[in-house]
């Protein structure tokens, strides 16, 4: 009996002393572990069925690639915030998201689930249009396709053999929101592919990472998103380079004549706020599943406000008209009262990694392969991985050896519904 006793006083000293090693070893690796297990971020699936009809759930809710809220906690909302002290909102606003901001402060003055996931329909071309405004020479000609009389839904006119200046499409594409201008431009920015890859990089690089990007145009893509906070983002952005400022406020623009297929002729600015007092622009959008999505800044006195809103119908009052209220709601609210959250500047962010599961076709020759932990398909695992896996394979002979059940951490679970 005193020999059983003391193989197992020596058996249980053993474990003790191997469950200390094993924790140490274990909190080394956790972080690496965190990190390559990390889910891949969101993308739009073309090959998938094309959604048709409104979600009849709510869209998922975006966050940063570590899952912390862009913005601000307060921010991590499905329902409304609005700044302390401020006049009360006003009525009806119907949309589903919104968002009104101080795009000078970044002050985030009232939202409505800001980082919900919502297909953005055209509001999406605002993205486009910042990608590919100093990607492109504004002299550059792109000649007319069949590619570009078939594209689906709003054209401007585009034709086969027709000349026209990337400088022109893109006053087509926001004007008029010519699906036919986004498909030009996608052609002369190296196709569809490399047009929603620097898409998707311009979104990340100025922190709107609740935008997936199916492609140039805003049609409807399983997968593809923007959210009231990234759409303010990128407004933000068009609206303080002169560039892409000049394209937004441009009232008219004359289509070139195709000799012996189609005259010339005018098109005008569609935005519905045109007339705002102090509008900078603004660019609407419509799908069957999207709804109605609008997205506008404007300026007094030195103040400029951002406003975006998605998933609405145009009753009692159209997207456009919704957002004139919150401008005119913005304006009232003092400047410098401090926001329920702030659009971040690209300076503030820190950009991971995407995660990936198989090599890139064309992997960047910048990428720093040192500075980011293992990942899933890394050759070489690390040292403490197989010290690791010794350690564990010790820890369950000897729990096995002395009957005992190996306990499991319980993870909370977060009391919102995403």
């Amino acid at each position: 009996m005193a020999r059983r006793g003391g193989a197992r006083g020596l058996l249980g000293a053993l474990l003790a002393v191997l469950l200390a090693v094993g924790l140490g070893v274990g909190l080394v690796l956790l972080p690496a572990a965190a990190a390559s297990a990390e889910a891949p971020r969101p993308t739009a699936d073309p090959t998938a069925p094309t959604p048709t009809a409104p979600r009849t759930e709510r869209p998922p809710q975006g966050s940063a690639p570590d899952g912390s809220t862009v913005g601000g906690e307060d921010l991590d909302t499905r329902g409304l915030v609005v700044a302390a002290d401020a006049p009360p909102l006003p009525v009806p606003l119907a949309a589903s998201g919104w968002l009104v901001a101080d795009a000078g402060s970044g002050a985030v003055l009232a939202a409505r689930d800001p980082h919900g996931r919502y297909y953005p329909a055209s509001t999406l071309k605002a993205l486009t249009l910042l990608a590919l405004a100093p990607r492109l020479d504004p002299a550059q000609v792109v000649a007319g396709t069949p590619e570009d009389e078939q594209a689906e839904g709003s054209r401007v006119g585009l034709v086969t053999g027709g000349q026209y200046p990337v400088e022109f499409l893109f006053r087509a594409l926001m004007l008029q929101s010519g699906n036919d201008a986004a498909t030009a431009l996608a052609r002369a920015a190296g196709g569809t592919a490399a047009t929603v890859a620097a898409m998707t990089e311009t979104a990340e690089s100025i922190g709107a990472f609740d935008t997936v990007v199916g492609g140039p145009s805003g049609l409807d893509v399983a997968g593809q998103s923007s959210s009231p906070y990234d759409l303010a983002l990128i407004f933000r952005e068009l609206v303080s380079d002169p560039v892409t400022a000049a394209v937004l406020t441009t009232p008219t623009v004359q289509v070139p004549e195709v000799p012996g297929r189609a005259p010339g002729f005018q098109i005008q600015n569609q935005n519905p706020l045109a007339g705002y007092p102090g509008t900078l622009g603004g660019k609407t959008g419509f799908t069957d599943a999207a709804r109605h999505a609008f997205v506008t800044a404007a300026e007094r006195d030195g103040r400029r406000l951002v406003v975006s809103v998605l998933d609405t119908e145009n009753q009692p009052l159209r997207a456009a008209d919704q957002a004139a209220l919150l401008l005119d709601w913005g304006f009232t609210v003092p400047s410098g009262t401090p926001g329920v959250g702030r659009l971040v500047q690209p300076a503030d962010l820190v950009v991971p990694a995407r995660p990936t599961r198989a090599p890139r076709p064309e992997p960047r020759a910048a990428e720093p392969a040192a500075a980011v932990a293992p990942g899933p398909d890394d050759d070489a695992p690390s040292p403490l991985v197989g010290a690791g896996l010794a350690v564990a394979a010790v820890l369950v002979v000897a729990a096995t050896a002395i009957g005992r059940r190996r306990a499991v951490r319980r993870v909370p679970v977060s009391e919102e519904s995403r």
